[in-house]
């Protein structure tokens, strides 16, 4: 089960970066082999809303892991997204250890945090099948993964106390972001020194944790690849369904040029 991969520290998994609203580009990552995917609602038009509901359930319904990335750190929309059927919740701009803890108190139940419980929901199985609260509590805790994002300047400067909170199961790095904070330019392989530095010491502390880091795979090649698993990655985003299409696009208008100058020559 792909669950199963996500549970596993041994085990490198991969996924994709899914902004679009289309369950197509799910199941394609699922037939592909890909153990996750990172279904955007902070940066797209989905919401934590039926259209969220509709990926989550592709992703299930394709056995590949669906974790989405939430608009903020909003407890209610956290508790949600779990309850929905997500195994997982990738938190942006995160500066605090103070944030980090709300955020667990939202996702995972007592004793680990707060969330708050209803068994008339997907996670529950509706109350159906001779639901136990004791049996579901402890599964959800283990099921629904915490993923704060280190995206800026903050978030470095109290990485200490952060990881001093209990519950964090993988670290996102976004570059971008990151980059915007500090004023350097953005580069998403991650060279820049000023980036390069911060990934470093994330993954470091990521590794002193026993915590999954997650990092982009910009450009998506072999090279890349192995550069971030040397950097300690075991969680890699090999490319996002925007990306593809222009891509693709990109190929066709190509060739579409190259026939055009042929024929006007």
């Amino acid at each position: 089960m792909y669950l199963d991969k996500l549970l596993n520290l041994d085990h490198d998994v991969f996924g994709i970066n899914v902004y679009s609203a289309s369950p197509a580009i799910i199941e394609i990552a699922a037939n592909w082999g890909l153990d996750f995917v990172f279904i955007d609602t902070e940066h797209s038009v989905t919401g934590i809303d039926s259209t969220a509901e509709k990926l989550i359930l592709a992703a299930r319904a394709a056995n590949i892991s669906p974790l989405v990335r939430v608009p903020s750190s909003n407890s209610v929309e956290l508790r949600k997204t779990v309850e929905m059927g997500a195994d997982g919740v990738i938190v942006p701009q995160i500066s605090s250890a103070s944030q980090v803890a709300k955020i667990i108190d939202a996702v995972k139940f007592p004793p680990l945090g707060k969330r708050g419980g209803d068994s008339s929901v997907r996670s529950a199985i509706y109350g159906s099948h001779n639901f136990n609260w004791a049996d579901y509590t402890q599964k959800e805790n283990q099921r629904c993964k915490v993923i704060p994002m280190a995206e800026n300047i903050a978030f470095f400067d109290n990485i200490d106390d952060i990881f001093a909170i209990k519950g964090i199961d993988a670290i996102h790095f976004g570059p971008a972001d990151f980059a915007l904070s500090i004023g350097c330019e953005v580069d998403y392989s991650m060279k820049v020194p000023e980036i390069r530095e911060a990934v470093e010491l994330l993954a470091a502390k990521c590794k002193e944790y026993n915590v999954r880091i997650m990092l982009g795979c910009s450009p998506v090649s072999y090279f890349q690849l192995e550069e971030l698993k040397l950097l300690g990655a075991t969680m890699f985003l090999v490319g996002n369904d925007m990306a593809f299409i222009n891509q693709g696009c990109s190929r066709s208008h190509e060739l579409i040029q190259r026939l055009k100058e042929k024929n006007d020559g």
